[in-house]
């Protein structure tokens, strides 16, 4: 069900789950859970339709529309398959968006058209092994050397990390600053620059397919050119990117709790016990409605969050709010799912497990549930 759609949106939204239902096929996501594997052929297919640059303005090759179109195509990619959905979604993460925001026209012209064809693939290095969700402190440093800069340090949890074609590294650059954040910086790294080495982690719950890695980057050496936006800025960009991408992952969040809804409600039709189809128990059909109420809710969040980041009206709360309650909206859907199923909900080939597994990343990445709730309590304080 969807509310106040544009007829265009409507046909976004057809587009993208006609793409979805033939190419991401079971097989596959079955396939690419195991292997591993960065889905990048899809990718490319993806691209070249248009679905991987919805919120990129057509001078750079996008479709010039916002956030709320990009979450329409997210969860439709994620209805039919989370892993495979959030790769091919991912594959433009962090550096386009804010070399939109922030950057030089030849930083725009460099990075964007390649990112929107499908011709590379991005990655956002922010997060570091002792920090987290923390911000605030970079042990990532850039050092000006001459006219360019010298970066040392470690990245964890890197999105795309093993198959990213550039980096935007936050880094501090003013070790002095009072408090720490004032003096940290953003640089684009292309892959090949000397001293930056990816190892990919692996063995991970979910998302398999949507790759991760770990950056290492010693003695990089970047010119004034990869700096990107204004020095000691980097922080609060890289904040303001967090509004519109926890929207994305609000969307992937929704997209989740809708596929595993709709498998589970079609099991529930067909599988039978004691000689009744079993949505017709109430011990079933209450979890069945229950589900759908949810994720219409978290839908309805999700859209007005990103309705409003479109219009130019951010609202970091409502942000907050859309990312939080629709990943728990998701675990609690999935988890759900399952348990329809029963035994056969605990096996690969009935696919809700995966989803279940997939699910849990998003009360995690883009900043856990509870610092979201950190950020709906300061925002409530100032406001009531």
């Amino acid at each position: 069900m969807d509310f106040d759609l544009t007829e265009e949106q409507k046909d976004i939204k057809k587009a993208a789950r006609e793409f979805c239902e033939k190419e991401l096929t079971p097989e596959l996501a079955i396939e690419f859970d195991k292997k591993e594997e960065f889905p990048i052929e899809l990718y490319r297919k993806a691209a070249k339709l248009g679905f991987t640059s919805m919120r990129f303005p057509e001078e750079y090759d996008g479709q010039g529309y916002g956030i709320l179109e990009d979450c329409l195509v997210t969860e439709e990619m994620c209805r039919v398959d989370p892993g495979l959905g959030v790769a091919i979604m991912s594959g433009t993460f962090a550096l386009p968006d804010l070399v939109l925001t922030h950057g030089t026209e030849e930083q725009k012209e460099k990075y964007i058209p390649p990112l929107s064809r499908g011709e590379k693939v991005s990655a956002g290095a922010f997060t570091e092994p002792e920090h987290g969700s923390d911000l605030s402190l970079m042990d990532t440093t850039a050092i000006k050397k001459g006219d360019g800069w010298v970066i040392n340090g470690d990245k964890q949890f890197i999105t795309n990390a093993p198959v990213a074609d550039s980096f935007c590294v936050l880094c501090q650059t003013s070790p002095d600053a009072k408090p720490t954040y004032r003096g940290e910086s953003l640089f684009t790294v292309d892959k090949g620059t000397d001293g930056l080495d990816v190892t990919k982690l692996k063995d991970k719950m979910g998302i398999r397919s949507a790759i991760t890695g770990a950056v290492s980057l010693s003695d990089v050496a970047v010119t004034k050119d990869n700096l990107l936006g204004e020095l000691n800025k980097g922080f609060y960009y890289v904040l303001e990117f967090f509004d519109g991408s926890r929207i994305a992952v609000a969307a992937q969040a929704v997209g989740m709790a809708q596929g595993a809804f709709e498998r589970a409600f079609r099991y529930a039709k067909e599988r039978k016990q004691f000689g009744s189809p079993i949505i017709q128990f109430q011990g079933i059909s209450f979890k069945l409605a229950d589900m759908a109420t949810k994720i219409q809710t978290a839908r309805l969040l999700t859209h007005k969050a990103a309705w409003m980041f479109d219009q130019g009206k951010v609202d970091p709360m409502l942000t907050a709010m859309a990312k939080a309650y629709a990943s728990r909206v998701a675990m609690e859907v999935t988890d759900e799912a399952i348990q329809v199923y029963g035994g056969y909900g605990y096996l690969a080939d009935y696919h809700v497990e995966r989803f279940h597994r997939c699910a849990k990343i998003t009360e995690i990445y883009e900043g856990t549930t509870e610092m979201q709730k950190l950020t709906i309590m300061r925002y409530l304080l100032k406001r009531m």
